[in-house]
């Protein structure tokens, strides 16, 4: 039997998979037996989802889960200059990023006003020590221009966050 399975690209990442066979029946009881499979995969993905969104809310498994709250708080060093205070947030900026590229930092943002809270942190972490570990790599704590506070915090799973 001459079986071959080609490819067809269209650009950089969009192709096509194709059989030619000599032996004609073969390939298309091939193709609807792979057709079929992807339906039924496909109907009972939806099925499920279908009946997950028709619970009501109070049906809903209801799961908490455990993250670590951050409160950034001015710290005693608040003395740099202009330039070195923009390099140090540079940096806190940074690690911001890093923090949630590693799945670690779930929210993070300031407070709009002048107060002593500063920011908060919400990171997914298995310990606080991990947080801890985190936190004491921004060079905003480094440098003594924020301290922070670390409290466990728990809310419902896919809530708020997922």
């Amino acid at each position: 039997m001459n079986n071959h399975l080609y490819r067809k690209t269209f650009g950089p990442i969009a192709y096509v998979y194709y059989f030619k066979s000599k032996n004609m029946k073969q390939a298309f009881i091939l193709f609807i037996s792979v057709a079929g499979l992807f339906i039924c995969v496909e109907s009972h993905a939806q099925d499920k989802q279908a009946k997950a969104d028709s619970l009501k809310p109070s049906e809903r498994k209801y799961e908490m889960k455990q993250y670590f709250f951050v409160m950034l708080i001015k710290g005693e060093n608040r003395s740099q200059d202009s330039v070195t205070a923009a390099k140090i947030q540079e940096g806190h900026m940074k690690n911001i990023q890093k923090m949630a590229d590693m799945g670690k930092l779930i929210v993070a943002g300031p407070f709009g006003d002048d107060g002593n809270w500063r920011g908060v942190f919400i990171m997914d972490c298995k310990t606080k020590e991990e947080a801890e570990e985190l936190v004491k790599q921004d060079p905003a704590i480094i440098s003594g221009r924020l301290k922070y506070e670390i409290h466990p915090w728990w809310t419902a799973k896919n809530s708020v966050f997922k």
